[in-house]
């Protein structure tokens, strides 16, 4: 029985990684692929490891191994580090027969593991890119990142503010225009009244963070959210006078990379819902604190519709540009 070995870091899992992959799987009946880590990466080897996961569950000829780095030494050359490899390889991975590699050091780890060295795409035609230039500029490389990693680098842009600012209408039509994903107010569509209880709170909360979750897994690029646990939070605080405390775990489970707060020089529109129009300037520097508690950055975004759409564009064109 051929065995196979794939080694890397996967920061992150690319087009360039999954072809090699599977490239080396067709050659061998069993495939070691060894993800090898570091405290302080970039990217944490936990969550690399998870989509590798994710990528080749459904291959049964793949196993997956995730390794702490403590054998290697990177001021070394490559051609002095490889004894280093290969003892760390040969105790981990017994019997391998072949390694697999679109890297020069393939072929040095190939001989000083006394094994077969079969390169992929060594001179990088079919995938001209690697980790670091995805890490440094991720939407310009988009469609190179693995489905399971793109998730990681969506940027979350959180539209912040009291009631009836035009926060719905502006995510819809921002993920209209970006041809991506927004996440509505998902208690809109769990209670139909203000006559809530703290279940009912909780049950908001579990719904919205899944539902950024989920919808992350398919954005491109962008995601635009129409409210956030903190929004939560400062309702339930209003109307019920307290907060369960899962409502701030749950907001740690979602990171928003930019956070816009929508002014109320907007007209005040009533839906059956809304019912704090005569409190909307208490309402807005309420939240307006729990931000600056925080210290979490905002742009305080105001004018007529026209006017926040046309800086909205503007500001996500240049994220889209970076």
């Amino acid at each position: 029985m051929k065995r196979g070995l794939v080694i890397g870091k996967f920061m992150p899992l690319h087009a360039g990684h999954v072809a090699l992959i599977n490239f080396a799987a067709e050659r061998c009946d069993e495939l070691i692929v060894s993800l090898a880590y570091r405290e302080g990466d970039p990217i944490p080897g936990p969550i690399r490891f998870s989509w590798l996961k994710e990528q080749f569950e459904s291959n049964k000829k793949i196993q997956l191994a995730l390794s702490v780095d403590d054998f290697d030494n990177d001021s070394l050359t490559y051609a002095d580090r490889m004894p280093m490899w290969s003892s760390f390889l040969k105790g981990r991975f017994p019997s391998i027969d072949v390694v697999f590699s679109s890297e020069l050091y393939g072929a040095l780890l190939a001989v000083e593991m006394g094994i077969v060295h079969i390169p992929f795409d060594p001179e990088r035609k079919q995938f001209n890119v690697s980790g670091s230039l995805i890490r440094k500029q991720p939407f310009r490389y988009w469609e190179f990142i693995a489905p399971p990693a793109r998730a990681y680098f969506v940027k979350k842009v959180c539209f912040y503010g009291p009631e009836s600012t035009g926060k719905s209408t502006m995510a819809r039509r921002m993920a209209g225009h970006y041809n991506t994903e927004f996440v509505p107010e998902v208690a809109r569509e769990l209670v139909t009244s203000n006559d809530f209880s703290a279940d009912d709170i909780i049950r908001i909360g579990n719904a919205q963070t899944e539902r950024v979750l989920a919808k992350a897994r398919s954005a491109n690029k962008i995601l635009f959210c129409d409210t956030d646990l903190i929004t939560t939070q400062v309702y339930c605080r209003h109307y019920l006078h307290e907060v369960p405390t899962i409502l701030y775990e749950l907001e740690k489970q979602v990171g928003y990379d930019y956070y816009f707060l929508f002014d109320i020089d907007v007209p005040w529109v009533a839906d059956g819902l809304r019912d704090l129009g005569h409190q909307r300037k208490e309402m807005f520097n309420v939240f307006e604190q729990e931000l600056i508690q925080r210290k979490i950055p905002y742009q305080l975004l105001r004018g007529d519709f026209q006017q926040r759409e046309a800086i909205l564009k503007n500001f996500i064109d240049g994220l889209l540009a970076e």
